[in-house]
């Protein structure tokens, strides 16, 4: 953790970029040195001989010579009892869980466990090029008190209801700010990004999938889940994104994707100018992108694009197609999402042998179902319990994180061998873009949220299968005269 101290007064330069189930973004928007300049640093480099001391410069290095960072700030719930804290550290059986690597367990406060648990599960596992760890920085309670003073006004009033910055966390995430690249940010040159949250990108097949639940094995989990959102209003119409389609590996199908989101972005799809948020919501989600919305968009793209007027949007869609078709960085994430080989269905099980607790869902099945297959899981070792666990939750981080790709103009439009960046051309308008492609949101999930993913599971599937239900029972309605008699 980095000997850095944020105070009060330097509340007022980290600004409201967004926000998820567990954390508040913030961006920079100071011109601190220590945020902005390595100057200071300088010095200690010359003389401070030992290793150690010259990684800590760094690594420092890194995140804080330049513009271009945001500030990750964990939330508890307002329904938290004063005094306790919400994000404590790992509880028995996590420790348990993850015992392979000692410096997470070993660590004061989840927080720490998060970043180590990125830097040493889901970076190896997606590629150190495209996560960043981060660097944890100290801050005191007056500094987060003042951040929720002044990001109220700019969170979504249900957020606001439901959670709050957690002020008993001693310190925060700073992380660069993959929306920009920092370099061309201090020379004024543009820069668009698009964020993605691709979701599941397979069906299902483990043999623990009950037979009322072999849907699962046909529909992807993301159109079910959009039956019980729509009925829970809490999106205003179906999304006909199919993360199948993004994970397929086909321009065709990639682009058909793209632009799916595009049409009813939600919250799954945002785009970003120079860092700030142009197209795309920081709430729950938006309806079906209108008309307004819409050449707002391809106005701002047009700092970027050089396509006729109107062919903005389409030509971006293009590029984020391509660069997803061929930089396969999607193929990891996928690689990563199939650990969960058992669904939840099985993992639940593998979850009670961990916590060493009677199974509450055997309880629940009938006799019939407990002979096969699930009385086997309650008898395997524990290390094959802890590993199915430890995969699918790894698995769940996989499902639920986002992708941001970043693009910025090539000055003399060839493709740059030297470029410490990537490049992709898109050929509607002859240019040629350098691009970053970087993993966000990758948290840690509680071992005690296996019981809340099982719930969900069940909530997902009979909300759907029942939405089918009803449909086609209207579509046998419609073909029926008053009489009762088919026309």
């Amino acid at each position: 953790m980095e000997k850095v101290i944020l105070e009060q007064k330097d509340a007022v330069d980290w600004v409201f970029r967004g926000e998820g189930a567990a954390n508040l973004v913030l961006a920079y928007s100071g011109s601190s040195p220590l945020f902005v300049s390595y100057s200071t640093f300088l010095f200690f480099r010359i003389w401070l001989y030992y290793l150690f001391i010259y990684l800590f410069i760094s690594e420092f290095y890194c995140y804080f010579n330049k513009m271009g960072k945001v500030m990750r700030i964990l939330k508890s719930p307002r329904n938290a009892k004063n005094g306790v804290k919400a994000n404590g550290v790992l509880t028995t059986h996590e420790r348990l869980l993850w015992r392979d690597n000692e410096e997470s367990t070993a660590s004061p406060n989840r927080e720490i466990v998060q970043q180590l648990y990125v830097k040493h599960v889901m970076s190896p596992l997606l590629g150190q090029k495209h996560v960043d760890p981060g660097v944890r920085v100290l801050v005191t309670k007056e500094f987060l008190e003042s951040v929720e003073k002044n990001v109220t006004c700019h969170r979504p009033a249900w957020r606001v209801d439901s959670s709050r910055v957690d002020t008993n966390c001693d310190s925060v995430l700073i992380i660069s700010d993959h929306s920009v690249f920092p370099t061309g940010f201090l020379k004024g040159e543009p820069c668009i990004t698009v964020e993605i949250k691709p979701k599941c990108g397979f069906l299902p097949m483990s043999r623990f999938i009950a037979e009322e639940n072999a849907v699962k094995r046909t529909v992807t989990r993301f159109r079910m889940h959009q039956a019980l959102k729509l009925r829970n209003q809490e999106v205003p119409e179906y999304s006909e994104y199919n993360p199948l389609d993004l994970f397929s590996g086909s321009r065709d199908r990639i682009c058909k994707a793209i632009e799916a989101l595009y049409a009813t972005p939600q919250n799954n799809f945002r785009v970003f100018l120079n860092g700030s948020l142009v197209f795309g919501s920081l709430g729950r989600g938006t309806d079906s992108s209108t008309i307004l919305v819409c050449e707002a968009l391809e106005n701002a793209l047009k700092k970027v694009i050089q396509a006729d007027n109107g062919l903005c949007t389409t030509s971006f869609i293009q590029l984020v197609a391509e660069t997803v078709y061929t930089s396969g960085v999607l193929d990891q994430l996928l690689e990563v999402q199939k650990l969960d080989t058992c669904d939840i269905e099985g993992a639940i099980h593998a979850y009670y042998n961990v916590i060493s607790e009677p199974c509450m869902v055997c309880r629940e099945l009938s006799k019939d179902k407990l002979s096969h297959p699930y009385a086997s899981l309650h008898s395997i070792p524990l290390d094959e319990s802890l590993k199915i666990v430890k995969d699918y939750l790894i698995a769940a981080t996989a499902k639920d994180c986002s992708l941001m790709i970043s693009f910025r103009p090539t000055e003399d439009g060839d493709l740059l061998s030297g470029s410490s960046h990537c490049t992709v051309y898109l050929g509607s308008t002859n240019q040629v873009f350098e691009y970053k492609v970087h993993f966000i949101d990758l948290d840690l999930k509680p071992l005690k949220k296996m019981e809340d993913y099982y719930e969900l599971d069940k909530k997902i599937v009979s909300c759907y299968t029942q939405t089918v239900k009803n449909e086609h029972e209207a579509d046998k309605n419609v073909g029926m005269d008053a009489n009762g008699s088919v026309f």
